[in-house]
Parts: structure tokens; sequence; C-alpha cells
């Protein structure tokens, strides 16, 4: 009965989902659903209007899904994120209430749903992966480190294959305005989450989510940790982080390593280096057996830093590593 109810339920996205040419479907905001199709595409993502996907049955669905596995549930007091393996295999992840944004009408809060569907057994011949025998393994261009000389130039070859970005500088030095952008830079085409403690960023990509994480205004139970498994799960294209603090270095050093492209994210600094060291020391404050060396060795090879300096009303870009 509770698979029935759950279906019935369901029966508006998974009109979106049951498809075969979709591998995901997200929904941002109501009344809209993003598309992820199947197969290599120059666009993974579309977007359709679906009236049916209103905020109301939006939160029903995520009631029910709570309600039919068993699991918590309350944005207010609790936790507003429910995970489960629908009836058909499909993975479910959603977030309801203030934790979650997507523009500055969301007031109340809003919600995100993300729906992963059962991988299909495709044929496919290891060729498909550049993995030919007698030939080289091929190197893309994420791996080609090897940067310009020309510091505007080695600016875009680091946003271009998607390395991770520490924005580093004092205060009011422009950072966040600087990470702003960025993100005009990147593909309209990207999926993009932020994860911020206030509303700072301004995404143009259609396709994103916000999450928060306020400092003085949080009542339920929603914490770095949590924002780890939920980003992980929304399969993001680029990760926008705010300033790095003592409460999220660990769950942002943490996403640096899940193997996702274009993370960015601000740090007081005055120079890369002790941007680098500031990052690691802020680790320490969740991470109190981090072993800094081995951490510092590995941030310096995973982690580039654009750093801003100021001196009177002049900002300036002095470092690009």
């Amino acid at each position: 009965m509770a698979n029935e109810v759950l279906l019935s339920t369901l029966k508006y996205l998974s009109n979106w989902y049951s498809q075969s040419n979709i591998e995901e479907v997200a929904v941002n905001k109501a009344g809209e659903v993003w598309l992820r199709l199947r197969g290599k595409r120059e666009i993974p993502w579309v977007m359709e209007y679906d009236k049916n996907l209103s905020k109301d049955y939006l939160v029903d669905i995520m009631n029910i899904v709570a309600n039919s596995y068993e699991v918590p549930f309350d944005p207010v007091e609790g936790t507003p994120v429910v995970y489960a393996t629908l009836p058909n295999d499909e993975r479910f992840s959603g977030i309801a209430g203030k934790n979650v944004l997507y523009d500055n009408d969301d007031i109340e809060g809003g919600i995100a749903i993300a729906i992963r569907t059962k991988k299909e057994t495709v044929d496919f011949d290891f060729s498909d992966y550049g993995l030919v025998k007698g030939e080289e393994l091929t190197t893309l261009k994420s791996q080609q480190k090897e940067l310009s000389s020309d510091p505007y130039e080695r600016l875009m070859q680091i946003i271009a294959s998607g390395e991770h970005l520490l924005i580093s500088g004092a205060t009011a030095t422009g950072k966040t305005t600087f990470l702003n952008n960025i993100l005009k830079l990147l593909s309209p085409n990207l999926r993009v989450i932020t994860v911020e403690d206030s509303r700072e960023l301004i995404v143009p990509q259609k396709n994103h989510v916000h999450l928060l994480l306020s400092r003085t205004q949080q009542t339920n139970y929603f914490s770095y940790k949590d924002v780890i498994d939920l980003v992980v799960r929304m399969t993001p294209d680029a990760i926008m982080g705010g300033e790095i603090s003592t409460e999220n270095a660990g769950a942002i050093w943490e996403l640096m390593n899940t193997g996702h492209k274009h993370f960015y994210s601000t740090i007081h600094a005055e120079s890369p280096e002790s941007a680098y060291k500031a990052f690691v020391d802020r680790i320490l404050h969740t991470f109190p057996n981090l072993n800094q060396e081995k951490a510092l060795e590995e941030m310096r090879k995973k982690v580039r830093v654009v750093q801003i300096n100021r001196e009177g009303n002049i900002r300036a870009i002095t470092d690009i590593v």
C-alpha cells in the first residue's frame, strides 16, 4: 500500500525520469525540471516547464518519501533532507526549507530534488575510454598542469580546466566580487551549487541551487557534514563556497577531494602560501589529527590561488599560482 501511495504521488515527476533517454532529473524551483540526457552531449542538461510541479506538490513528495521509508524529515526543527531508493531503483535526494534557495524571492525557503535513474546495461568498447592496445593513455586538458607565463592566460587556463581555486585577500579586497565575475566566465550550461552562510554569490547559470547554513538563524539539523552528502548526490558541475571558516573548512576540503571540478571559494590571507596554511589551520578545528605537512603538500598540488591585495583605493591581483 505504501508503494502504491508513493508511486501515485510521484506520477508527475516520473513522467520525466521514466523516459529511457533521461539519466537524471533535477528540480531546483517549482514549475521547472532539468533533465540530464544520456550519452555524450555538448549540452547535457535541458530545462522544461511543468506546471504540475508546484511547491506544495514537491513538499508532499518529500513528506511521503520520508514516511514511506521511515526516515526523519522536518525542515524547520529537524532534518531538512531526505534520501531514498525509489521502488524502481531510482536514487532520490531532496532538501526543503530555508537551507535551500533559488533566488532572493524564496523568503520562506525553497526546495531542490534530484532523482538519478537506474543505469542501463549498454554495450561498450574499451576504445570508448581511450584504451587501445599499443597506444598511450589519453591526457585530458585538466591534467595538463603547464600554465602560461602570462597571468591573464594562466587564470583562463585554470578556469577552463576546472581546477580548484581559492580567492585570497584581506577584508575589502573584493574577493566575492572577483568570484562573482568568475561565475560569468563559466559555461551557461553548467549545473552550479553554492554553499554559503549568507547570500553573496550571484549565479547567472539557470541550473543552480543555493544552500545556506546561517551562523545566526540555524534552527534545524543541517550541518556541513550534511552538505557534503547532499552536494555529491546533486551532481554539480561547479561548486561555489563562501568564505572559508573554522566551521566549513573541513567540509570544503572533503568536497575538493570528491572528484568534482570547478570548486571555488575565498579565504582571508596575505599571500598564496599563507592562504594554504590558513586553510589547513581552519581544517584542524574539525580534524585535529590532520597531518599538516601532508595536507599542505596535497593542497599545493590540487588547489590554485589568486591573491588580491589592496593599497588605498587600489585593488590588484598580485599573484596567481
